[in-house]
């Protein structure tokens, strides 16, 4: 393998695909090669995202045809993107729409196939009008997970589980997206806006499992932080407990 060919290993270095001695060498490269390193950062978030965000099994044909079409697509190396965008700061912005641009597009195709694919399928099966309320949810989320300036943070949530907090300045909104222990069904978990220290509602998060995902309701409004905490059902109007997560808000 030349040191062309390292440029094209990006996508697999982030998705943790690269064998030992390959995975060495790449890393090795990674520490001169600033291209890379951003191409890497910015892969491993989409992932990130698209990880957190889908829970929809693809079916067996649309695996077969993605693996027919990579046969015959070559991936552009960073030195080729800069040359096509003329470099410099140009390039930063074609690298990054480009990655906004495919975030956008696996998101929407997720949420199209399956509808409820980012949301708890049983709480939709539960509602007359779940379905519609749950596509309209999963677009509220495609929108704040492809828009061009999203930004995320993660932490921990104390009683087990993983809060990522997503946030677009540019659209005003913010999205969770939870691993975290299943609640009773006389519990709930819900997000509020931190506003210097004054807790404001930003609607329900449900009552856990894995892949729980929610929008948060209202506008960010300049809130410089997030909790969550566990209240009765149907939430409470300010927080009776202490949060079992408490996050920055991105961006």
């Amino acid at each position: 393998m030349n040191a062309a060919d390292l440029h094209t290993l990006t996508g697999a270095y982030a998705l943790h695909a690269l064998p030992e001695p390959e995975r060495a060498r790449f890393e090795r490269h990674l520490a001169d090669c600033a291209a890379c390193a951003r191409e890497v950062r910015e892969f491993a978030g989409t992932a990130t995202r698209l990880g957190l965000a889908a829970s929809l099994v693809p079916p067996p044909a649309m695996r077969e045809r993605v693996l027919r079409g990579i046969t015959a697509v070559r991936q552009v190396p960073p030195d080729d993107l800069r040359r096509a965008s003329g470099g410099g700061r140009g390039a930063t912005w074609f690298a990054r729409r480009a990655t906004h641009l495919a975030l956008a597009a696996c998101v929407t195709v997720a949420a199209g196939l399956g509808g409820v694919a980012v949301w708890q399928h049983h709480e939709a099966e539960q509602a007359r009008d779940g379905a519609d309320r749950v596509q309209r949810q999963a677009r509220a989320l495609t929108r704040v997970l492809a828009a061009p300036d999203a930004a995320m943070t993660s932490g921990r949530i104390e009683d087990g589980g993983v809060a990522t907090v997503v946030a677009s300045r540019s659209q005003d909104r913010a999205a969770v997206i939870a691993d975290a222990r299943r609640l009773p069904a006389d519990r709930v978990y819900q997000m509020w806006f931190d506003d210097g220290g004054v807790m404001r509602p930003a609607g329900l998060l449900g009552r856990g499992g894995t892949g729980t995902s929610a929008v948060m309701s209202g506008a960010v409004d300049g809130a410089r932080g997030m909790g969550i905490t566990v209240e009765p059902a149907g939430g409470s109007p300010r927080p009776t407990t202490e949060p079992v997560a408490a996050l920055e808000l991105p961006g």
